[in-house]
């Protein structure tokens, strides 16, 4: 291009000096249109213009989701932007970072280095100070990284304004944990150069740096304080305090504070390239420490990677379509899963009237779930009405189930003695009737046993005579008066006879009486 404009350049002043024809002129402008089509036949065509970037957040909302982030040092700063595109990560390697509170540097890198997460996220658990504050809101990691995909280079921006703000406000300078320096803007263009550029406005870049490569502080800071006014009230930014023992009270109240120095030679390999909008990747510190996913010496540039993304829906149309693409034939197992297309637009349809309503759709993630759980938390913390009515739905709802479950109780108590007494019957019953069978059956034996002939029988009445005790006889014959006065008058006719002289005992008749039956047991009974 600059050859097409010096040879137009000549042909002006050419004309000029020679004070041509018109012909002249006709020809020198066939010339100068022909000269752009000269320079550039052996060049490449220029590359078509970009649509611009998809505005998701506005500067406000950037400034306040990274004011937490923008006093970290360049290398730590890059590593989180990189880890907070695949939140789901994060939060485990925050879960990691609890169960081993004493592991930390390049060692605690290593210790994970087979587990399923990408390596800008098992460079972090080298830093439990900053996991401590990145899952104190899971939903604000998701949406920094949202931010980063789709707007790096604002990103930038807002982190750069922020540390301007700091800086005025006399709470970011060098001290024995960081190294601050102002880089200027870049140099304008050669003034050899005939092509006219409008310079932006000079801006400086302010870098953080450890003040020594191999030991990081993380610091922490209420971004109220350290930004001095903040420049939008109606949006404050976050503030995730530490846990009591990682910093001095004292300095966190009056601007930054430093824990631990954590030593490290390979778990940060990426840095801030501000001037482009993107992370550059120092390929061998990557693989030192990476050993088992090692890259290439050209890959010096960070891509996201969405399968480590683990499902969690793109905010930016951009990065739908780019990293969401379906692969051939998943129509077809979509079917075999049993989806629905007309069912799915029926639910898209009604996540849409919920949300023109002001309701929010169901969540469609455990995670996700998890994160409006604690959105809502900290909002019941920030309004006092609105913990103290969730407080009093929640005591209501123990409540009722508490009496529920006394109802069910009690119920389940009435049954069991129900069930007992029904029991009890049931073993008296059974009781009973074994008894009844039994003497039914010991009578059967002794019928069987005992012999029918009336010998037998004879002693048997014998037995129980000889058992009895004396009889009363007073009032024996009381039931056959006749019989008893016959036998009370026996032998009174033998003692008159024989009291009689022997004469008259001989002319008298015989006398004959019926033989009396012998009595069965001496007298009858009544």
């Amino acid at each position: 291009m600059r050859v097409s404009y010096c040879l137009s350049a000549i042909l002006l002043a050419v004309l000029s000096v020679s004070g041509g024809s018109d012909d002249d002129g006709f020809f020198m402008t066939r010339a100068l249109a022909a000269a752009p089509e000269a320079g550039t036949a052996g060049a490449a065509p220029p590359p078509e213009p970009t649509a611009p970037a998809e505005t998701v957040f506005t500067p406000e909302e950037l400034d306040q989701m990274l004011a937490p982030l923008a006093l970290y040092p360049d290398s730590l700063l890059a590593q989180v932007l990189m880890a907070a595109t695949y939140p789901g990560d994060v939060a485990d390697a925050v879960a990691w970072s609890k169960a081993h509170p004493d592991s930390s540097g390049d060692a605690a890198v290593r210790q994970v280095a087979n587990e399923p997460w990408d390596p800008s996220v098992q460079s972090l658990v080298a830093f439990p100070a900053a996991l401590v504050m990145l899952g104190q809101d899971p939903a604000w990691v998701q949406r920094v990284g949202d931010a980063f995909l789709a707007q790096p280079n604002a990103v930038m921006d807002s982190v750069q304004r922020l540390r301007r703000q700091a800086q005025a406000a006399g709470h970011l300078e060098s001290n024995a944990q960081q190294r601050v320096t102002v880089q200027p803007a870049p140099a304008p263009a050669p003034a050899n150069s005939t092509v006219v550029v409008q310079q932006p406005a000079t801006t400086q870049t302010i870098i953080i740096e450890p003040a020594q490569p191999q030991t990081i502080y993380v610091p922490s800071y209420n971004p109220s304080v350290v930004y001095g006014t903040w420049a939008y009230p109606s949006s404050p930014p976050a503030y995730y305090p530490p846990p009591p023992g990682y910093y001095l009270g004292t300095a966190l109240a009056t601007g930054l504070a430093f824990g631990a120095g954590v030593a490290i030679v390979d778990s940060l390999w990426g840095d801030c390239d501000w001037g482009g909008g993107d992370i550059d990747i120092d390929v061998d510190r990557y693989n030192n420490i990476n050993t088992n996913r090692q890259i290439n010496a050209n890959q010096n540039n960070w891509s996201h990677n969405s399968i480590n993304r683990d499902g969690v829906p793109y905010r930016d149309r951009a990065n739908r379509e780019q990293n969401s693409r379906r692969l051939a034939g998943s129509e077809q197992r979509d079917a075999f899963r049993g989806r629905d297309p007309v069912r799915t637009s029926e639910r898209e349809r009604a996540n849409q009237t919920l949300a023109q309503r002001g309701i929010e759709p169901a969540a469609t993630s455990n995670r996700q779930a998890r994160e409006r759980a604690q959105t809502a938390s900290r909002d019941l913390d920030k309004q006092p009405q609105l913990r103290e009515r969730a407080q009093s739905s929640a005591q209501t709802r123990q409540n009722t189930q508490a009496n529920t479950q006394k109802r069910e109780q009690a119920q389940a108590n009435v049954q069991a003695r129900q069930t007992t007494q029904a029991n009890t019957q049931k073993r008296e019953q059974a009781q009973a009737s074994a008894q009844a069978r039994q003497k039914t059956q010991a009578g059967a034996q002794q019928r069987q046993g005992t012999p029918d002939n009336p010998k037998v029988r004879q002693q048997a009445r014998q037995q129980q005579a000889s058992t009895q005790g004396p009889r009363n006889n007073a009032f024996a014959g009381a039931s056959n008066p006749s019989q008893s006065r016959m036998q009370a008058s026996r032998g009174q006719a033998s003692h008159v006879s024989a009291s009689r002289p022997r004469a008259e005992r001989g002319s008298g008749q015989t006398v004959q009486r019926p033989a009396r039956a012998p009595s069965r047991g001496g007298g009858n009974r009544r």
